[in-house]
């Protein structure tokens, strides 16, 4: 059974001359992919633009500086008025992100609810999708 746990949120794109540009985000989780999180940012231009990151990253970054390859995450101020940074780079550039750190909290401990961190393994079931790709199953 697969189940998600998602999210609309508004982060806001930080551009060179200190502007924010409001960025709809959806936040997504699979009960199937357990070790993951998405982020999946629309774009009015080129449409549905993914970032797919490990979960525990994130919860990593809502603490303190976490991430040192595609994916940065920290967090800064306190209470309700804490922003969560996100930096994504890529070979075609890069983008900082904030948005409310109470926020993303709430959905990420929604997540924990539904696959706690002792259970991934099981919600992943690797011998399940490895015997489907050994007998050549989609």
């Amino acid at each position: 059974m697969t189940t998600c746990i998602d999210h609309m949120l508004d982060m806001e794109l930080v551009s060179l001359p200190g502007q924010r540009i409001v960025v709809p985000t959806h936040l997504l989780y699979r009960s199937q992919d357990p070790l993951a999180v998405q982020l999946l940012f629309y774009d009015s231009i080129r449409g549905l633009i993914p970032w797919v990151f490990a979960r525990d990253l994130l919860a990593s970054g809502t603490r303190g500086p976490s991430g040192t390859g595609d994916v940065r995450i920290w967090p800064t101020g306190s209470d309700t008025e804490a922003v969560l940074h996100l930096l994504l780079s890529s070979p075609h550039g890069s983008a900082h992100l904030l948005t409310s750190l109470p926020e993303v909290e709430r959905w990420l401990h929604s997540t924990y609810q539904l696959v706690p961190t002792a259970e991934e393994a099981q919600a992943l079931d690797l011998e399940n999708h490895l015997t489907r790709f050994l007998n050549g199953a989609p």
